[in-house]
């Protein structure tokens, strides 16, 4: 299989890089001719949720105790099985990837959304079960599979006739095109606190996971108003969703001091691990965006953003087959707030915003919880035109990378209603929280069904925990007792998998925080 991959490689980097550029600058035309003439409008909004997981052994046969010392190994997920379960593959082989179908945002919308991941995962769940195998949502897995180190199973990779492939990646060609292109990487590096990993593949990125809120824009001409918000809200919300502070222990550096590595730990590196590992000095694919003016630069960023895989693509009779070679540059068009256009016929044609910083989460609830969010404060800002767009954009940004080193901690500026910039968490939380809600009881919302999706963000910023600081909390203390990261770590990831194993369908985040 292997040898059919990469003779697939091979193929795409035969593609005229210059030849592809002009026919996405084309594409880019026709969109725009489309989006002048109204085709992207839908004059309502529309909500949807790509949500990732990763698979772990399910511990049947493990001891019971706060300290045993096996359980919750990574495991691949195999492809029948994937197909069995209605799950997309991923990036990695140990990956899985649920997408909902896009509803209308209102409350019967709402509701099927969070009925349909429910449904979905529940029978997931089951089937997975017999393989003695279960899916875990997280933001970054620590434990290897069994018998094996994070760092090999991240670099492991054969060469077939100067075509490199990763052994532990998925068949799809974009990925190992990647990392045979000629603006790849040299090599594909991890950075942050304590940790190196250079690897000759992108298989380092999946190392992490997430949820993507998706906001199909009822009228497309708006879209950069709903880019730019969701800017200003980037920082807030990935402040209190980080949820991925450590890596594999055998991934820090020989002879870290456990103690110096839970105190630098990032509260969010999944941020970081994106960055670093696809990102390069003349090509930095995965970056906060800079603000939109209009519907068109949006197009034209698509357009000029810098070739990675320049893949064939094959044309025929779908609406969005007529700028195919666009939709293939946007593939690998990645950031933390992207506008997409899309649309198999000209009735589906949409615009939307996909809302990307946020770290898959401990219960459905959250991820639902963060979905209806960010809905509803699309639906809401722009309408009221809150102030905080103009708030500056050197500002989000701080924000956004402050909320991924220090999570709640990060002193996130936000410009109230009243046009008062404040960093008071509580007062910061309370605008952003009132205006979701406002915004789901405007989309047709009970003012308590609008409560109770954002209760479960609500209740995190109140107690001033997230995830990553319950894991951190877990591993110092092991550490403080003498533990080192190679038992501390897989102790407390075992602790998430066994908490998330009794709330993931039923319960929330904060009902672990009495443990």
């Amino acid at each position: 299989m292997n040898r059919d991959l990469a003779a697939r490689v091979r193929d795409v980097l035969d593609v005229d890089v210059s030849e592809f550029r002009a026919q996405a600058q084309a594409d880019a035309e026709v969109v725009k001719t489309e989006l002048k003439d109204g085709t992207f409008d839908n004059h309502r909004s529309i909500v949807g949720l790509e949500y990732e997981f990763y698979a772990v052994a399910d511990g049947r046969w493990r001891r019971n105790g706060d300290d045993d010392d096996a359980g919750s190994e990574l495991v691949r997920v195999p492809r029948r099985l994937l197909e069995l379960i209605r799950f997309e593959k991923e990036l990695g082989l140990h990956n899985a990837e649920l997408t909902t179908s896009p509803q209308p945002l209102n409350a019967e919308g709402l509701r099927a959304q969070a009925a349909g991941v429910r449904s979905h995962l529940s029978s997931a769940l089951q089937t997975t079960r017999i393989e003695g195998m279960r899916l875990v949502s997280d933001g970054i897995w620590t434990i290897p599979p069994s018998g094996e180190t994070a760092r090999r199973y991240l670099t492991d990779s054969i060469s077939d006739r100067g075509v490199r492939v990763a052994t532990n990646m998925t068949d799809a060609v974009r990925y190992h095109a990647m990392a045979n292109g000629p603006n790849a990487p040299t090599p594909f590096a991890i950075e942050a606190p304590h940790v190196s990993l250079d690897a000759d593949t992108v298989m380092p990125e999946s190392l992490i996971t997430s949820i993507q809120p998706h906001y199909q824009v009822p009228h497309a001409s708006d879209l950069p108003t709903y880019h730019n918000y969701a800017l200003r809200v980037a920082g807030p919300l990935l402040a209190l969703g980080v949820n991925s502070p450590f890596f594999p222990p055998d991934l820090y550096d020989e002879g870290a001091d456990p103690a110096a590595v839970v105190a630098d730990a990032h509260a969010e590196n999944r941020i970081h691990v994106f960055e670093s590992v696809l990102n390069t000095e003349g090509a930095e694919k995965v970056r906060f965006p800079r603000d939109l003016d209009t519907v068109e630069e949006a197009v034209d960023r698509v357009a000029s953003d810098p070739t990675v895989v320049p893949m064939p693509v094959d044309r025929g009779d779908r609406f969005d087959d007529k700028f195919a070679t666009l939709r293939r540059k946007h593939g690998t068009f990645w950031r933390w707030v992207r506008p997409v256009f899309d649309g198999a016929d000209r009735s589906s044609a949409n615009a939307r915003i996909e809302f990307r910083p946020i770290a898959a989460q401990p219960t459905v609830s959250d991820s639902i919880a963060f979905l209806a969010t960010v809905a509803g404060l699309m639906e809401s800002l722009p309408r009221h035109e809150h102030p905080v767009i103009g708030q500056d954009w050197t500002v989000a940004k701080e924000n956004f990378y402050a909320a991924a080193r220090h999570g709640t901690a990060s002193e996130q500026r936000w410009v109230t209603n009243d046009g008062q910039e404040t960093t008071d968490p509580a007062v910061v939380y309370d605008d952003i929280f009132s205006h979701a809600v406002e915004g789901l009881r405007a989309a047709g919302c009970s003012t308590d069904e609008a409560e109770s999706y954002v209760a479960p963000l609500r209740q995190r910023a109140e107690a001033g925990v997230t995830p990553a600081a319950w894991k951190r909390d877990r591993v110092r203390r092991r550490v403080a007792d003498g533990a080192s990261l190679a038992t501390a770590i897989p102790a407390m990831q075992r602790a998430y998998v066994d908490n998330q194993t009794e709330t993931l369908l039923d319960g929330a985040f904060v009902d672990w925080l009495d443990d």
